[in-house]
């Protein structure tokens, strides 16, 4: 049976709880909207109902998924479709008393000509109204195919072909950031990407995707090693800044979306509190900012059940550390 809106809320209303510290200031700086995926659809009524569960999410940055490109024109400039479809979500946002979107990352294939990118990247400016700031062009690639998720690149060496780093690098010389989405297997091929571009302000996604499915199934403290590593290396990369978040995929292999009840958010926190701890304690707290990853998280955990886990993971930080994880890094990093 297809998942619909309908029988996933009533799935994550199984597991309610009250809200943490609701008064605290958010920035999301990472969610999806799109009206046709292989998800339910998710636009900004939707995106309301999972930021109005009681958390004060005050802003949010929309993160490229391939949504709503032109069907016509040139090939190179479908991509904006998607920036004009959230900037008029964005613009609809304001001044409604609720979450407003104040940022978009959009997409460019940024390992092609370097006049071709320069005339996306106005593109994206023009048809933004002001929200656009920066660009994801997602590193993941599973040589195998085994992980059963998908591919963001059918480029296996994406961070090492020099006309993708000239894209990076152009990035940054415009003032715009740079995310990329890939599996912990890439991180240490990601952290010389970071290394070679230093004047670009690099965005790690969702920790780097430490895996628990396919080749990965049972290997979780091999997983964590080698990912601490990779973690290690890029936080000696002034330029790169963490996304703490996104690891109730089911790539991640915690198993979430098939119990017969989604986690409480004392289960997120015991499951996910050494990722977290790690890193924030690699990069500090200035260089990392929580997100929410919906709503593809959506498919294990609800809005609510998230951001008090995320809540309990840093209660033992200072008043300033934890302005900075839920706010101000977001703020500082997108412009918003």
């Amino acid at each position: 049976m297809a998942l619909t809106s309908e029988t996933q809320r009533e799935w994550l209303n199984l597991t309610s709880e009250e809200v943490v510290d609701p008064q605290r200031e958010i920035i999301d700086p990472h969610h999806h909207l799109w009206r046709r995926s292989g998800l339910p659809t998710y636009v900004l009524e939707d995106l309301w109902e999972d930021t109005q569960c009681g958390h004060n999410i005050v802003k949010t940055v929309f993160m490229e998924c391939g949504a709503e490109y032109r069907t016509s024109g040139p090939a190179h400039l479908k991509v904006v479709g998607e920036t004009e479809f959230v900037r008029d979500l964005a613009l609809a946002s304001r001044g409604q008393g609720k979450a407003e979107i104040a940022g978009i990352v959009g997409h460019v294939d940024l390992d092609q000509d370097e006049a071709l990118l320069r005339e996306v990247l106005i593109a994206h400016e023009d048809a933004g109204a002001g929200f656009f700031r920066g660009i994801r062009h997602g590193g993941a690639h599973d040589p195998g195919r085994n992980l059963g998720w998908i591919n963001a690149t059918p480029h296996a060496n994406l961070f090492e072909r020099k006309v993708f780093r000239r894209g990076v690098k152009l990035l940054g010389e415009l003032g715009y950031t740079f995310d990329s989405w890939h599996y912990h297997f890439q991180n240490q091929a990601f952290a010389e990407l970071a290394e070679a571009v230093p004047e670009t302000t690099i965005v790690l996604d969702h920790f780097g995707t430490p895996c628990g499915v396919g080749d990965f199934a049972g290997k979780a403290a091999e997983v964590v090693s080698e990912w601490k590593l990779s973690i290690d290396r890029l936080a000696r990369c002034a330029n790169v800044v963490v996304k703490v978040g996104g690891l109730a995929m089911p790539v991640n292999g915690f198993g979430w979306s098939n119990q017969d009840k989604p986690p409480s958010s004392d289960e997120v926190a015991k499951a996910h509190r050494d990722y977290y701890l790690h890193t924030i304690d690699a990069f500090g707290p200035g260089r990392c900012m929580l997100e929410s990853n919906f709503p593809v998280d959506k498919l294990s955990l609800s809005y609510n059940v998230y951001w008090n886990a995320m809540k309990k993971i840093t209660a033992s930080f200072s008043a300033e550390e934890r302005h900075q994880l839920f706010y101000g890094t977001a703020e500082r990093i997108y412009r918003v």
